[in-house]
C-alpha cells in the first residue's frame, strides 16, 4: 500500500484576511482526498503565532477562536524566539505544506521562507514570486517592463505626500483615481477619488496598512475580468470569468467580495469578442512568467468601454471560499475542485524536485592572503 502523503495545511494570519483564510482553509480541507492525504491543521492567529494540531481543529470545528488561543497561549512559552513555529516540532514528518494564509505571512514571500528552510515542498511560488507579486509596485514596475499593459500610477509615500497635492495627481493622473496600499490584498484599504477631501482621507486610511501607496488612473466603472492560472514552467490558463457588482457600487470591494455578495453577478465563462479572451490569456500568461510564480494564480483585469484590458493585480494564493473565482474557472474550464487539489499538489512536489538539482559550491578558502594596503592622504 503506498504510504499517504502527509500534508500540514496552514491558515488565518496576522492579515485582514484572516477569516477568509479560514473558509478557504474549510474549502481545501474537503477536498483533499483522505485516501491519498493526511492532514494536519496548523492555524497562526491574528498575534502571528502558529497553534498546533489540536488547537487548529477546535477552531476548524467551530469552538470560539478567542477562547482557544488564550488557552493555548497559556500552554506556550511566548518569550522563546521560536515561538511563532513551535506547534510544528509537535507534528512529526510533514511531507507537504499546503499555505492558505492570504495576505501578509503568507503571500508576501515570508511563509515560503520558512518552508525553504525547512526543506520541504509546498504550493505556490517562491520566496521572491510571492514578494514582488504582492508589492503592488513592484509589480507594475515588471509588467511595464515586460510589455503588458497597465494603469498610469504615482507612488506616494510619507516622504513625498507633500510633492502630491490633489492638484498634481488630477494633471497626472485625471480627476478619477483609485488610492490603494501597495502590499495588502481584497480590496483593504482601497478608495475611488474624485475629489481633494476624498484624496487625503484615502491616503490617510492607506497609510494605515502600508507606508507605499499607489495613486493609480481610475477606469469608470471597468469590467471586471478574472483568471486563473495553472503550472509552473509551462502554466496553463482557464477560461475566463466577470464579476458584475450591482449598480449602486462604484467598484468591487470588500463587503461584496466576502461579506455580502448575493448582490453580485458572476458570469462563468464570461462572453466576451474572442479577440479579447486571447489578449487577456496573453496578458495574464506573459505577466506569470514575467513574475516567475509557480504553481498558481487568479489574474484579475480591468476592461474599459472600448474593451481595452488592462492587467490589474495577480494574486498568489487566491481565495477558496464559495464566492472565490479561482477553482470556479477551472470547474468551467474542465478540473473539477478535487482534481486542482491534487494537481497543485504535484506542481509543488516537482517544483521541489527541480529546484533540488541546483548546485551550491562550497570552496574551502584555504589559509588567507591579504593584499597590500595603501592608503593615500586627504
Amino acid at each position: 500500500m503506498t504510504k499517504k502523503l502527509h500534508i500540514a495545511l496552514l491558515f488565518g494570519g496576522n492579515s485582514s484576511e484572516h477569516d477568509v483564510s479560514k473558509r478557504s482553509a474549510h474549502n481545501i480541507y474537503d477536498a483533499l482526498d483522505k485516501d491519498k492525504y493526511d492532514v494536519s491543521l496548523f492555524m497562526f492567529t491574528k498575534d502571528g503565532i502558529l497553534l498546533n494540531n489540536e488547537a487548529s481543529q477546535k477552531i476548524f470545528d467551530g469552538e470560539p477562536e478567542d477562547e482557544v488561543v488564550e488557552e493555548a497561549y497559556r500552554k506556550m512559552d511566548l518569550s522563546s524566539p521560536l515561538a511563532p513555529i513551535m506547534a510544528l516540532n509537535e507534528q512529526k514528518e510533514i511531507d507537504f505544506f499546503f499555505p492558505v494564509i492570504h495576505g501578509n505571512l503568507g503571500e508576501d514571500g515570508t511563509i515560503q521562507g520558512l518552508f525553504k528552510l525547512l526543506n520541504k515542498p509546498y504550493v505556490g511560488s517562491n520566496i521572491s514570486a510571492s514578494a514582488m507579486a504582492f508589492d503592488k509596485d513592484l509589480t507594475k514596475k515588471i509588467i511595464t517592463q515586460a510589455g503588458i499593459r497597465n494603469t498610469p500610477y504615482v507612488l506616494v509615500t510619507p516622504e513625498n505626500r507633500a510633492d502630491y497635492s490633489w492638484g498634481r495627481i488630477e494633471e497626472k493622473l485625471g480627476n478619477l483615481t483609485f488610492v490603494k496600499p501597495a502590499k495588502q490584498g481584497s480590496s483593504v484599504g482601497i478608495h475611488r477619488v474624485t475629489n481633494a477631501d476624498e484624496y487625503e482621507t484615502a491616503l490617510d486610511d492607506a497609510f494605515k496598512y502600508d507606508y507605499k501607496v499607489l495613486v493609480e488612473q481610475g477606469i469608470d466603472r471597468p469590467q471586471e475580468v478574472e483568471i486563473s492560472i495553472l503550472g509552473n514552467e509551462h502554466p496553463i490558463a482557464s477560461k475566463l470569468g466577470a464579476v458584475r457588482v450591482p449598480k449602486d457600487d462604484l467598484f468591487y470591494d470588500y463587503e461584496n467580495k466576502f461579506v455580502d455578495a448575493s448582490g453580485v453577478v458572476f458570469e462563468l465563462p464570461v462572453k466576451l469578442p474572442q479577440y479579447l479572451v486571447d489578449e487577456i490569456t496573453d496578458m495574464a500568461l506573459k505577466a506569470y512568467k514575467a513574475l516567475g510564480m509557480k504553481g498558481m494564480a487568479r489574474i484579475d483585469f480591468l476592461v474599459d468601454s472600448n474593451n481595452v484590458p488592462y492587467l490589474g493585480e495577480p494574486n498568489t494564493l487566491p481565495g477558496f471560499t464559495n464566492i472565490s473565482l479561482y477553482p470556479q474557472m477551472w470547474e468551467v474550464s474542465g478540473i473539477s475542485y478535487s482534481d486542482l487539489i491534487d494537481r497543485l499538489i504535484q506542481l509543488g512536489l516537482e517544483e521541489f524536485e527541480r529546484n533540488s538539482k541546483i548546485k551550491y559550491d562550497f570552496r574551502k578558502l584555504g589559509t588567507e592572503r591579504v593584499g597590500q594596503k595603501k592608503y593615500n592622504n586627504d
